[in-house]
């Protein structure tokens, strides 16, 4: 009888926390279904134009940026991570994080910073036209086209694949690799026959993320003069003040999306992998002389090119406008950039708890309710900042009646026009990183803490906040931190979110470097990269924790 009480009651405090995850779900999906049913609405006649003469060359170069940037840092993510997990050379132990920090340089920002040292009168050449007297075709350097982005989307995007794999092949794949050892075969039989086909779902997982933000990516492709969808509705908002159209080529982009998804799951639906979750670490090789010598070249020579000379040279410049740049005007732009991402990913943070906790009913409602809080983070910025906008001005339009009444004019945009709309973009695009952390939480206490509560006379919610709350503060801290990350970082969305004269340090730098200030871009640039770092050192905290268990 009493266990019955327990659990009606249980279950009657349950349904709060079920009505907060619908309310939220809702307003995460509401904008993306703003931009799908565009496509069934009748297009305008800057639509037809831009179909006829224009979206031909936007999807041949979003799908060539996709394409070549998927395959190359899936190359080097995977032998990256086969290098410093397989072999023993010298500074492998400082690589194995190293390589992760190329992720806390923004690609928009190591774009600017190697246009400006490879241009005619940057550091290289000027280096060898002074130096050494050699006068180098400026051509050849030049990195303002698609060969361009593409190399720094590779760079400064394949620690996505890196960090995937590297976690797999350590305590997935260590008995297959030692059994091929064992049998005599080469080491590059091992990485083509074991390594690859083992490492499929890792590098596949690893490149989709690449895909994403390749996918999202504005400051890369304008700052180069590279036509791609998302380019497009850019220009399509600000230079035609189309958000119509805008909306539609979001929508597009959100097809190629779902269509790169359904592949995938095609091309995976037969595979089978039949894994060991209590496989023992691997052990690493030692490798002397030459082949030693050629590891640490080739993990120093990407680590350099990754982090360490971007880094120098922003460092470089960061001198030279030091007392320019850092000002009371700073000082506002970084309160302003810690604020709004400190908001958001407090309200993250808060609505992954309560979908987490309702998660764990492990219920086919729970899966989908679960998916849909974290469709944001594959979907590109751009595409819910049009539908994040296209909501908020229905909702001005639906209370107008009210701003007459208050006095503010027949149809002011007051919604459309505040921070809370940023904000709450900034929600539905990184709610996965939230949630992810605080799922990871509650999945390491289980449930036996809420079940003896529960049998004790307790609700869900006070179970949560006695008993269970002080066991997720590592997870809660690591959610926060990672989405405050992400969201300091962020271009397209609050480039387009962002009400009047507000600025962050991710919209400043992009200015300054459009601009052309690029000395000036350098502080704001370094201050994100510090920040970015926290994440950085974050992953391999809890790599290392995650090692040692």
């Amino acid at each position: 009888m009493n266990l019955h009480r327990v659990k009606r009651y249980a279950q009657k405090e349950l349904n709060g926390w079920w009505i907060i995850s619908m309310i939220g779900a809702a307003v995460i999906l509401m904008p993306i279904l703003f931009v799908f049913l565009e496509l069934f609405q009748e297009p305008n006649k800057n639509w037809f134009q831009i179909r006829e003469y224009l979206l031909q060359n936007y999807l041949f170069n979003t799908m060539t940026l996709v394409v070549l940037t998927g395959v190359l840092t899936s190359f080097l993510g995977i032998t990256l991570a086969w290098l410093t997990t397989a072999y023993e050379f010298p500074l492998r132990n400082f690589f194995r994080w190293g390589l992760m920090l190329p992720l806390a340089i923004p690609p928009y920002i190591a774009a600017y910073t190697y246009r400006t040292m490879l241009s005619y009168t940057g550091v290289v050449q000027s280096t060898l036209r002074n130096e050494f007297g050699y006068q180098v075709n400026p051509e050849l350097l030049s990195i303002s086209s698609l060969r361009g982005a593409v190399f720094i989307f590779t760079l400064f995007l394949f620690p996505y694949v890196y960090l995937i794999s590297k976690a797999f092949l350590e305590n997935q794949s260590s008995s297959y690799i030692e059994s091929a050892r064992l049998l005599g075969r080469k080491p590059l039989d091992v990485f083509i026959k074991v390594v690859l086909p083992l490492s499929r779902p890792a590098i596949v997982g690893g490149a989709a993320l690449v895909i994403f933000e390749v996918l999202s990516d504005y400051g890369v492709t304008s700052y180069f003069g590279i036509h791609t969808i998302t380019t497009a509705i850019f220009q399509t908002w600000f230079g035609m003040y189309d958000v119509d159209t805008a909306m539609r080529l979001a929508a597009w982009l959100m097809v190629i999306l779902v269509g790169l998804f359904i592949i995938e799951r095609l091309l995976r639906q037969r595979q089978r992998y039949n894994l060991n979750n209590k496989s023992k670490p691997l052990v690493p090789m030692k490798l002397t002389g030459f082949k030693a010598a050629t590891a640490f070249s080739y993990c120093a020579l990407i680590f350099l090119l990754g982090f360490a000379i971007p880094l120098i040279q922003l460092l470089s410049w960061a001198g030279l406008t030091f007392e320019k740049v850092w000002s009371t005007s700073f000082f506002t732009l970084l309160k302003q950039t810690v604020m709004v991402a400190g908001v958001s990913s407090t309200l993250v943070i808060i609505l992954a708890v309560v979908v987490a906790n309702v998660s764990r009913s492990k219920t086919v409602f729970s899966y989908f309710l679960a998916k849909i809080v974290t469709a944001g983070y594959s979907i590109p910025g751009a595409i819910i900042a049009i539908g994040v906008l296209a909501v908020f001005i229905t909702l001005d339009e639906k209370l107008a009646p009210l701003y007459s009444s208050l006095g503010w004019g027949e149809a002011p945009l007051i919604l459309s026009m505040s921070i809370f709309m940023l904000i709450i973009g900034y929600s539905i695009r990184f709610m996965a990183t939230g949630f992810n952390s605080i799922e990871v939480g509650f999945e390491r206490i289980g449930t036996k803490y809420l079940e003896a509560s529960r049998l004790m006379g307790n609700g869900i919610t006070r179970t949560f906040f006695k008993v269970e709350l002080p066991l997720l503060k590592g997870a809660l801290l690591s959610g926060f931190i990672l989405t405050f990350v992400e969201i300091t970082k962020e271009l397209p969305l609050v480039l387009l979110l962002r009400p009047f004269n507000f600025e962050t340090l991710a919209t400043k730098t992009y200015q300054f470097a459009k601009d052309e200030m690029i000395h000036e871009a350098a502080i704001p640039s370094l201050m994100i990269i510090a920040i970015s770092s926290l994440s950085v050192v974050l992953f391999y905290l809890i790599d290392k924790k995650r090692v040692k268990q």
